[in-house]
């Protein structure tokens, strides 16, 4: 993968289009199996988790999952918790003005996993709320799995 701003400005549209109305713990629990069901689709052998600050909403572990990604997945949620955006955008941000997360941010990379797969939840007049996170996959792949779930889950919750 090679970074570009053009990949930042679809993340960033990304993050405008996909503001929910409202997200409780049933709409975590319903999102998590529409991305476990996506990702069954894919034959992907990933970790799925919701979370908000201080609590997990939904956590699954596909088969061939293994504990690195839950760690992988901790790491990456604690980007958007941290800098209020997608972990991929972060990470291509620091790719492009070539440099790192320890080195900018002054942040152990041991706590803080700038690659792709955490995205924000936002809810209209609140702001972030929750996060969902792949890890597994490329993290092209990782963030492209999340991004359509979360469309996917939007459009059902969205009255026509």
């Amino acid at each position: 993968m090679v970074p570009t701003k053009d990949m930042l400005d679809q993340i960033a549209k990304e993050e405008a289009e996909l503001v929910l109305d409202q997200f409780t713990e049933e709409d975590a629990w319903e999102l998590g199996c529409l991305m476990v069901e996506e990702a069954k689709k894919r034959q992907a052998r990933i970790a799925i988790d919701i979370r908000r600050p201080g609590q997990i909403m939904f956590h699954a572990a596909l088969a061939g999952a293994t504990p690195d990604n839950d760690e992988w997945i901790r790491r990456k949620s604690n980007v958007v918790f941290r800098f209020g955006k997608a972990s991929f955008a972060l990470g291509i941000s620091l790719a492009l003005a070539e440099t790192t997360i320890e080195q900018k941010y002054f942040v152990s990379p041991l706590e803080f996993s700038p690659h792709g797969g955490a995205f924000p939840i936002r809810v209209r007049g609140c702001g972030l709320v929750a996060c969902a996170t792949v890890s597994g996959l490329p993290q092209e792949e990782d963030h492209a799995l999340v991004v359509a779930c979360i469309r996917k889950f939007k459009e059902r919750k969205t009255p026509r």
